[in-house]
């Protein structure tokens, strides 16, 4: 470990009793060899930090709900403008450098890179962020005339009573919406594209709409599902059909009362959209004109081979985590909203990094696309890096034991977190690769248990970047840490789970 370095990180207040973060027992009951694990942890525990100066909320959305721009897209998933500052700070990340964040989500790293002046790359598979980036990125050229008058003309236009197009709809989003409210997505949509307004006006509608789907609909996003609402059309009939075939119905928690028409959630979103635009041209030194953003919509997995070596200088990211949430389903109703019918969802839930129990391997598609850019030789080496890897050996050995014991209730579990392993090492070769010496890189992740086996997230994807030439300069932990499920606490006891961010140095 590069100890002057490390030294150098010391915006977070540190406890250095990091003891209670120290996992005992991997493997519940010692049912499975953990001797591997054990090791990793002997040896990154000691650069473990805990601290309390950032949250659960700045390392997900919770901040940036509040957070002027930032809020314009509602990504679960996503984290605050908050910590992507602080990390600046904390990595060196300077005016005039480039950022990369491959797994970009709403945005919000290339745009608090862009209000410091910083450059940056971004990539993201879901068609959310395409929207959003180029709605946020247009926060200096926007003209609030011309936003209130599109206000304006949404606030009067009326649908006509033999307008018949609906809202597309896949399996799991049939009858999301009231009556009104199909017929109204559609023709909202079409008339604001039909407008005089500037490209970049109709841009901002067309993300407001967007981050209104949830609102207008009778579902709400809940972990890995949709969860419907008890006044929905697809509740009140499998009711009726429990109770006519004598069985009970199901007990629905969700009720969202009555809900909003479109023109008055698309109102709404513009006028606080304005009003943030407002802040930020009002503050001239938040807005940098002259920095390069890029964007492409494409998966990390393909796009970062393509970047040429030593070129960038730090890496801020979070990765979908080893937690079964399919973000083709939870984003679902913004997916057919953007064109993607029920085969193209089923694709891109393959597509995203593996973290769903029906995602199937990548390994044999990643040899082919090496092969055909000429670099066979890289993707053998992070194969054979992945097999050397002992400790994400040991997991997988522990899964199947599990498995074959009948303690996982879905054999899916296994293909996930042998995939998502496989394809990150594949995105830490190409980082070490596209990074400058001296840049670093920091990964928000969660650790995760499955039928009484920890999987050390944060250790093992240290010791795979440490494989591929990175040193290992701080893993930060939240005080906070996660809990287990209640199925399995109830199996197999408690243990409480590190939700880290990990920095490495090339």
């Amino acid at each position: 470990m590069n100890t002057s370095s490390a030294q150098q990180l010391t915006l977070f207040d540190m406890n250095p009793d990091n003891s209670d973060w120290k996992v005992e027992q991997f493997s519940a009951n010692a049912f499975c060899e953990e001797s591997a694990r054990q090791s990793l942890e002997d040896k990154f525990i000691g650069m473990t930090e805990i601290t309390d100066k950032f949250s659960r909320q700045s390392v997900s959305h919770q901040l940036s709900k509040k957070g002027r721009l930032h809020r314009w897209l509602k990504y679960k998933e996503g984290f605050s403008a908050d910590l992507v500052e602080t990390l600046f700070k904390e990595m060196g990340i300077k005016k005039g450098h480039m950022l990369l964040d491959p797994f970009l989500g709403s945005g919000t790293t290339s745009l608090v890179a862009q209000m410091h002046g910083i450059n940056s790359v971004g990539f993201d598979i879901m068609p959310m962020t395409e929207v959003a980036m180029f709605a946020k990125g247009n926060i200096a050229r926007y003209d609030i005339s011309e936003l209130r008058n599109l206000a304006d003309y949404i606030t009067s236009m009326k649908r006509p009573p033999d307008y018949k197009k609906r809202a597309e709809s896949i399996t799991i989003t049939d009858s999301a919406y009231p009556d009104e409210t199909a017929l109204d997505i559609p023709y909202y949509t079409e008339q604001i594209a039909i407008s005089p307004f500037s490209d970049e006006a109709k841009g901002l509608a067309r993300l407001c709409l967007l981050n209104s789907l949830e609102r207008l609909s009778y579902t709400s996003k809940d972990g890995q599902y949709l969860r419907w609402d008890i006044n929905s059309k697809k509740v009140i009939e499998a009711n009726a059909c429990r109770i006519a075939n004598g069985r009970e119905p199901f007990k629905v928690k969700l009720d969202k009362g009555d809900l909003p028409s479109v023109k008055q959630v698309l109102v709404e979103e513009i006028n606080k959209a304005i009003d943030d635009i407002l802040y930020f041209q009002k503050r001239p030194h938040n807005m940098a004109n002259d920095v390069e953003m890029y964007f492409k919509r494409g998966s990390a997995l393909l796009e970062l081979p393509l970047l040429q070596s030593d070129g960038i200088d730090g890496v801020i990211t979070s990765p979908p985590y080893c937690n079964r949430y399919d973000y083709t389903r939870i984003y679902a109703l913004e997916l057919v909203y953007l064109g993607m019918g029920e085969d193209e969802v089923r694709q891109t839930r393959q597509d995203l990094l593996s973290c769903t129990v029906e995602s199937k391997t990548k390994l044999d598609f990643l040899r082919d696309y090496y092969d055909s850019i000429g670099r066979s030789e890289d993707f053998n080496r992070v194969k054979n890096a992945i097999k050397a890897n002992a400790a994400l050996s040991e997991v997988l050995s522990a899964l199947k034991i599990r498995n074959d014991n009948g303690d996982i209730n879905n054999k899916g579990v296994l293909k996930m977190v042998k995939g998502y392993f496989e394809e990150l090492s594949f995105i830490y070769h190409e980082l070490f690769r596209i990074c400058k010496k001296g840049a670093r890189v920091a990964f928000v992740n969660d650790n995760v248990r499955y039928s009484g086996e920890v999987i050390p997230v944060d250790f093992i994807s240290t010791e795979l970047a440490c494989q591929f030439g990175f040193t290992p300069i701080k893993i930060y932990s939240l005080k906070q840490q996660k809990g287990n499920s209640s199925q399995q606490m109830a199996k197999f006891g408690r243990v409480p789970l590190r939700k880290s961010i990990t920095i490495w140095e090339k």
